[in-house]
């Protein structure tokens, strides 16, 4: 889904008045260099205005987080894509609701952490909805980051260390899916985003302490269902 797929899907936020967009191609290329050099409150404040440019700025602007994030966490493609849509287009309905004071970092992910969690709730409810297999390079090499045994050549260069790795991949894979919902948003925003403790709390409304508890609890699930790994 597009900009103009997101824009055609409502009328635009509420209260925003009509939308402005450029006439020539030379305007628009002009218009889109100049906004880019916006800083999101700007950006935030001419798309509250109906400027649809700024908005699909902004969109640009974070759409890969928001889909690494998805895919992350849903471990399958088509639902990452799902999400992506829905976080945009929710985005786009509520965006006259936000306040420019506040950062909109938090505000977006909450969105993002908040449709992660109603799809994998969604899964757990129906097994038939489970995550395809994904190719698990990311998963060894993430896992090797979190148990702290780093490799010490590459699995392109060892077949045998390439096998054993697409092994573990799917054990870690399984193991996740024994996590809670919210534990397994926790795990991955911590270890494959790479989101301090007190950020994840932020976007997930609640404390930091909170989340340090959900990641003792996921981190020993997890380390009870791999043991043996070496």
């Amino acid at each position: 889904m597009g900009i103009e797929d997101i824009a055609a899907c409502v009328n635009g936020p509420a209260g925003a008045a009509s939308v402005s967009l450029p006439t020539t191609v030379n305007d628009a290329s002009r218009a889109e260099r100049d906004l880019a050099q916006l800083d999101d409150r700007a950006l935030i404040e001419r798309a509250q205005s109906g400027d649809r440019v700024a908005f699909e700025t902004l969109v640009h602007r974070y759409d890969r987080d928001v889909l690494r994030l998805a895919t992350s966490v849903l471990r399958s493609p088509e639902d990452a894509r799902d999400v992506y849509q829905e976080v945009f287009l929710k985005i786009y309905r509520n965006l006259h609701r936000f306040r420019v004071d506040s950062s909109f970092y938090t505000w977006m992910y909450r969105i993002v952490t908040n449709a992660c969690l109603d799809h994998l709730r969604r899964r757990r409810c129906r097994p038939e909805d489970q995550a395809p297999e994904m190719a698990p390079l990311t998963r060894e090499e993430a896992a090797g980051d979190f148990f702290d045994r780093q490799p010490g050549t590459s699995a392109d260069q060892n077949p045998e260390r390439q096998v054993l790795g697409q092994e573990i991949g799917q054990r870690i894979d399984a193991a996740l899916e024994m996590l809670s919902p919210r534990e397994r948003m926790i795990f991955e925003m911590k270890h494959y985003e790479g989101l301090k403790l007190r950020a994840i709390g932020e976007a997930l409304g609640t404390t930091e302490e909170t989340v340090k508890n959900s990641l003792f609890r996921a981190t020993r699930k997890l380390r009870a269902q791999l043991e043996g790994i070496r």
